[in-house]
C-alpha cells in the first residue's frame, strides 16, 4: 500500500463547497501514480518500453463523508487483483484517519490499438511485489 498526500484546491470544490464528486477519481490517479512509482516504475515508461497502454475500464466510487476545501486527504492505494491481462487497484481516502471515500479501478492491458494483450511479467511481478492484496471492495 502506498499512501499520497494531496490538498483539496478550491477549484476541486462544487458550489456546496465540498469536492465534487468525479474529483475522486483524479484523487485515484494521482495514488496510481506514486503507487507505480513507489514500484520502481513510471507509467510513461511501460508505454514507451513495451507499447502497451492501461485503460479504465470499470470505476467505483463509495462516498462517506465530504472533503471540503483545503483539507489534507490522504489516498490509499494497493493492488487488489493482478491478472493475465488486467490490473485492479483499491483506495481509501481519508482525512485525519477519517473515511473519506472508497473505491477501486480496473485497468485493461492492451495495445496501441485497443486490443487486449497479456501483462509483461515483469511489470506483474514488481506490481505485486510486497502486495498483501488489500482492499477487496
Amino acid at each position: 500500500m502506498v499512501k499520497t498526500e494531496i490538498r483539496v484546491i478550491y477549484g476541486d470544490t462544487d458550489q456546496m463547497g465540498v469536492v465534487y464528486y468525479a474529483n475522486y477519481l483524479r484523487y485515484f490517479e494521482a495514488g496510481r501514480n506514486e503507487f507505480l512509482r513507489a514500484k520502481g516504475l513510471r507509467y510513461r515508461d511501460f508505454e514507451a518500453q513495451h507499447g502497451l497502454l492501461l485503460p479504465v475500464v470499470e470505476a467505483q466510487v463509495g462516498y462517506r463523508t465530504p472533503a471540503r476545501y483545503d483539507d489534507l486527504l490522504t489516498v490509499e492505494t494497493a493492488l487488489v487483483e493482478a491478472r493475465r491481462a488486467s490490473a485492479r487497484f483499491g483506495y481509501r481516502v481519508l482525512r485525519e484517519g477519517d473515511l473519506v471515500v472508497t473505491g477501486h479501478t480496473v485497468h485493461a492491458c492492451v495495445d496501441r490499438d485497443g486490443k487486449i494483450q497479456r501483462m509483461p511479467r515483469e511489470l506483474l511481478g514488481r506490481l505485486s511485489a510486497g502486495e498483501g492484496l488489500a482492499y477487496p471492495g
